[in-house]
């Protein structure tokens, strides 16, 4: 009975973890870039439950083969079905005993999140496997960047967009958001001032600021990992690459992934499926509850009305 309260109330910690990281799916449903967390629950170790004596084939204890022949029962027992017998000479093998479960690990789901147009030129959003490299250890999906006052390319944390260099992305001061153009994959150009004839019409020049006129300023670097068990989550939508058993941290590699300007990346958290699962584990927590609840109950009856009985 000890065993049953231990299995029913690692259940309800497993339940109320695995609710945590569903309310955190919730509540960074609108966060840019988000990645759907996932619980995944283990169970321990069964226990094998014997009665004291009994036979590896669960057949006859303390007794000769030919015995139910000697006191007069059936060879055949009819009344034995899925391992249990009505035959008093007969003991089964209980069987396994489960202990619960735990949760093993919290999985990122990288599923690529649909894309928003914003018109903002400087809202970038990545289609395929990579992830933008800013000035920290961390890399990140969430494309909300910004100009700050020297003109560097930032994230809302403040964080430099790094280019293929590592080095952080300037835009020249005097040149307006409107004149930035981000190609999909990841130069950073901005409109030039050179006059070229065009080849259709050799007499008919290009304006000045023309978008076929531009300059290179960086190349933006986009990483990616052929493992994905080697990046975690740092929080504030940030991903950090980790050491294996061996100690060896994985190295990121060149991404092909493509870079949409204007747009965003959602979240990939599907609210309706959260809300399921969340109605699920609230269903489940209290199936374990009861189960200690009545079990709680028994032990109390034990203790004090069975020791009193005659």
């Amino acid at each position: 009975m000890w065993r049953g309260l231990f299995t029913a109330a690692s259940g309800m910690v497993t339940e109320q973890k695995r609710t945590d990281v569903i309310a955190n799916n919730l509540a960074n449903a609108a966060t840019t870039g988000y990645k759907h967390d996932k619980a995944i629950h283990r169970e321990f170790n069964a226990m094998l439950i014997r009665r004291y004596y009994d036979h590896e084939d669960g057949g006859l204890v303390g007794m000769e083969p030919n015995s139910q022949t000697d006191l007069n029962t059936n060879t055949i027992d009819v009344t034995r079905f899925r391992g249990f017998s009505a035959d008093p000479f007969y003991r089964p093998n209980i069987g396994k005993l489960g202990l619960g479960d735990f949760i093993d690990e919290v999985a990122v789901d990288y599923t690529q999140g649909p894309l928003e147009t914003t018109g903002n030129e400087l809202d970038l959003a990545i289609a395929g496997d990579g992830f933008f490299t800013i000035q920290s250890p961390e890399g990140t999906r969430n494309g909300a960047f910004f100009r700050n006052p020297q003109g560097f390319i930032q994230d809302i944390r403040g964080y430099n967009l790094l280019d293929a260099q590592g080095q952080p992305v300037q835009i020249p001061r005097d040149m307006f958001n409107k004149d930035i153009i981000v190609t999909d994959d990841g130069g950073i150009y901005v409109k030039g001032n050179d006059v070229e004839p065009y080849e259709e019409d050799p007499v008919q020049t290009i304006t000045t600021g023309n978008q076929r006129t531009r300059q290179l300023i960086a190349q933006i670097q986009l990483v990616s990992f052929d493992d994905r068990l080697a990046l975690q989550k740092q929080g504030d939508n940030l991903f950090y690459a980790v050491a294996d058993a061996d100690g060896n941290i994985a190295q990121p590699q060149a991404s092909n992934a493509v870079i949409v300007q204007g747009a965003l990346e959602k979240s990939n958290v599907q609210i309706v499926r959260e809300m399921v699962e969340l109605i699920h584990n609230h269903r489940m927590y209290e199936a374990n509850a009861k189960a200690v609840s009545t079990q709680d109950t028994m032990l109390e009856k034990s203790v004090t009305e069975v020791g009193s009985v005659g």
